[in-house]
């Protein structure tokens, strides 16, 4: 049965002062229908049309079904309509209708002609039920106001026992007077966790991932394919927060690529579905406006927290760099996103000083529990292992602008606050039970909002889920469409919203508390014993660098920006084993650069009190090299280091080798082995690898070796004087001879 309601409201106390609108249609998106059930029997409201009224003849059209799964036969039941003579004053009561459940807060008035009574539904079975009315019962024809009416569908037996109940709104939005338009901006972010990480030490950064989570995530129902859903039916003025980082792994996907196992790897061939996502994001972004977050999403507060400052710079570069390669020309940096939505002072100043040469960050987007209103109370929640706020809204307090000024070292930055309740629509399940009742609860909040006494110009607000939401497509387009076409909201790209000037600006800035950033918040970020690590890593990749002769940026960054991401706050294990492979990788790389010759059961030689000893160095590297070889005596009494004019060598690539000539002073009569520290240096000082020990063997001639050398020159010169004397003596013998012969004749 279907029949007319009566007269359910009288008009709204508040008024606006008029500014232009656009007219609505009248016809609502299908969207999923709204279950309250007790005792297993479901009450679903399926669809209410149109989704706001703007004529006093519009029919609101209710309906839905009621079905029986409770096990057994119902009968005399009764579906019926109620409503509350009074619009609802302010969000803090729209908030406490919607989240208490109570008899109390029910709409207190009931109507005897919008009901539907169902004989019998036998178990397993459905009933259909609907209602008609029309704005003209809902407000006085004469005296027609902008405002949102709370109504609740009934389920009621025998005409008194209540079997279930299901509560929402109807807005009512007349043509005149008309309403304030304030200027609406989404921030919907694109970012995954870090999948990629090093493997081989000759490539640097390869395609070897940690995990093949990716490949699932881009079709059918994953996330991923999720998104991309979104982003193709968004409004070209939603701005997508996209992490180069995502696009970068993806890429790497497009082509054959390898997933490190627990004990082998496993090669994978080119995926076909990763080109297609970025060749359909592209499309979808073309005309949408874009911020690239730093490379991975680092986490800011820890690494400012941390003193790995230098870090944050180079990952807004690198994140800028990226994704003009691989998703377009323009793509902003200048807005920076921190990790849930919340930062300090020193993370404030590490973004907004930047890095020389790179745009720094002039905005930040933070969440209403990291810049407060006055007076707000906030209440923690978690969802889907993030912590978000649920904003407490005092009764008749004003929703402030989303914009406020901070200041920082290098001067102020603006905040652009997210408004929690409407962002919380977006999230899985809208916050409100189904894409209908958010959709509904949608247009009671914004409309809330431009009915909110003493507003004369347009405000700003900001809609921001979490950042590594698992969205609804089917949720989520339908608000962006119903806010696209609601005539008290102007959609404005997010680069767009500044705060407000003049007397707007002193009461936009007093209606927000200072920056607060709890203990709490500090626990959740990366730790110092995760970092500290990464810090060492991070350390020896860069004189991977340095090392070499041409000196480019680290082929390690993109790596170890990956470890700093602050997906790695609740994955901290997969975090610890992704440094590890980047360590094995560094480490790795730097022993492509090696002494030669260290071997402490072969010792060099040093013959002689003094002498030149060789120190020879070999670059495995594909590059050359310059390099510094620092040679110092473990005992200078014993064995002094000459000084000389140059102790640095320039090395070709692959396999070549280089010398030093290092010249050494043994201590007078000392003998036997001694111990040199060999240390490579790059060639601003840095020291590179570990230090190496070599053995000198010294041979020297002092002392008692001259006693034995002169000792032998000694005899040596008496043997020979003897063998003068006997040559002289043998000739005198000779000459006697020849005398007695000559004398005999």
């Amino acid at each position: 049965m279907i029949r007319k309601a009566t007269l359910l409201a009288v008009v709204s106390a508040a008024l606006l002062a008029p500014v232009g609108v656009a007219t609505p249609g009248t016809a609502a998106a299908k969207t999923s229908p709204a279950h309250a059930s007790r005792q297993g029997l479901v009450l679903t409201v399926s669809s209410i049309t149109p989704n706001w009224a703007k004529g006093a003849a519009d029919v609101i059209k209710v309906s839905g079904t009621l079905r029986n799964d409770t096990g057994s036969d119902l009968s005399n039941l009764l579906v019926r309509l109620r409503y509350s003579s009074q619009p609802l004053p302010d969000r803090a009561a729209l908030e406490t209708y919607q989240a208490d459940q109570t008899d109390q807060t029910l709409p207190g008035q009931a109507s005897q002609t919008s009901q539907v009574a169902i004989a019998a539904v036998a178990a397993g079975a459905s009933a259909p039920w609907e209602f008609t009315l029309t704005p003209a019962q809902l407000t006085h024809p004469a005296l027609p106001r902008f405002g949102v009416y709370p109504i609740a569908i009934e389920v009621q037996q025998a005409g008194w026992r209540r079997l279930a109940v299901q509560r929402t709104f109807i807005t009512y939005a007349p043509q005149q007077p008309k309403p304030v338009r304030n200027k609406l901006a989404f921030a919907l972010p694109l970012i995954d966790q870090p999948h990629r990480v090093i493997d081989q030490p000759r490539h640097a950064d390869d395609a070897t991932f940690a995990d093949d989570k990716l490949s699932a995530a881009l079709t059918g129902k994953g996330r991923l394919a999720d998104l991309l859903r979104i982003a193709q039916a968004a409004p070209k003025k939603v701005t997508w927060f996209v992490d180069p980082a995502l696009l970068d792994d993806l890429t790497a996907m497009s082509k054959p690529y390898t997933v490190a196992g627990k004990d082998t790897t496993v090669k994978k061939p080119a995926d076909a579905a990763a080109a297609q996502w970025l060749n359909d994001l592209r499309t979808a972004l073309a005309d949408s406006p874009v911020v690239a977050t730093p490379y991975a999403d680092p986490d800011v507060a820890a690494l400012a927290h941390h003193g790995f400052d230098t870090q944050v710079g180079r990952a807004i570069e690198l994140g800028g760099q990226k994704a003009t390669q691989l998703l377009r020309p323009e793509v902003s940096t200048s807005i920076n996103w921190p990790a849930s939505g919340l930062l300090d002072a020193d993370a404030l100043d590490l973004l907004a000083v930047g890095k020389p040469g790179v745009a720094h960050v002039g905005k930040v987007l933070l969440t209403s529990a990291n810049l407060p209103q006055q007076d707000q109370q906030t209440t923690p929640t978690t969802q889907t292992g993030q912590t978000t706020q649920q904003t407490a809204f005092a009764s008749g307090a004003v929703t402030p602008d989303a914009t406020a000024t901070l200041y920082s070292v290098a001067g102020p930055v603006t905040a652009l606050v997210a408004d929690p309740t409407l962002s919380q629509l977006f999230e899985p399940g809208g916050g409100a039970g189904s894409t209908l009742l958010s959709r509904q609860r949608f247009i009671a909040e914004t409309a809330m909002i431009a009915a909110e006494p003493g507003q004369t110009t347009p405000r700003s607000i900001v809609v921001a889920p979490s950042r590594r939401w698992d969205p609804n497509p089917t949720l989520v387009s339908a608000l962006l469409k119903t806010a696209d076409d609601l005539p008290w909201l102007s959609l404005t790209p997010l680069d767009s919203v500044k705060p407000p000037k003049g007397a707007a600006a002193r009461t936009a800035q007093t209606q927000r508390a200072g920056l607060t950033y709890t203990d709490d918040n500090r626990k959740e970020e990366l730790g110092r014993k995760y970092l500290t690590p990464v810090k060492d890593i991070a350390r020896n990749a860069e004189l991977t660098s340095l090392i070499t002769t041409d000196k480019p940026p680290s082929a390690f960054d993109a790596a170890v920006l990956r470890l700093t991401s602050s997906a790695w706050r609740n994955q901290t294990r997969a975090g610890r084993a992704a440094t590890q492979l980047v360590r094995d990788a560094v480490d790795a790389r730097m022993g492509m650069i090696a002494i030669t010759g260290a071997d402490p059961d072969r010792p060099r030689t040093l013959a002689g009190s003094d002498g030149v000893v060789p120190v020879s160095v070999k670059n495995s590297l594909p590059v050359g090299i310059t390099v510094d070889v620092e040679v110092t005596s473990n005992n200078p009494k014993v064995l002094r280091i000459v000084p000389q004019p140059t102790h640095r060598l320039v090395i070709g690539g692959n396999g070549q080798s280089g010398t030093l000539p290092v010249k050494m002073t043994a201590a007078s009569g000392v003998s036997g082995d001694s111990a040199v520290t060999v240390q490579l240096r790059t060639s601003d000082g840095q020291p590179y690898g570990k230090p190496v020990k070599l053995i000198i063997r010294t041979t020297g001639y002092t002392g008692i070796a001259l006693v034995i050398v002169g000792a032998a020159l000694a005899v040596m010169l008496a043997a020979v004087v003897t063998r003068v004397l006997r040559r002289r003596s043998q000739r005198r013998l000779e000459r006697a001879a020849k005398s007695r012969e000559s004398e005999a004749v």
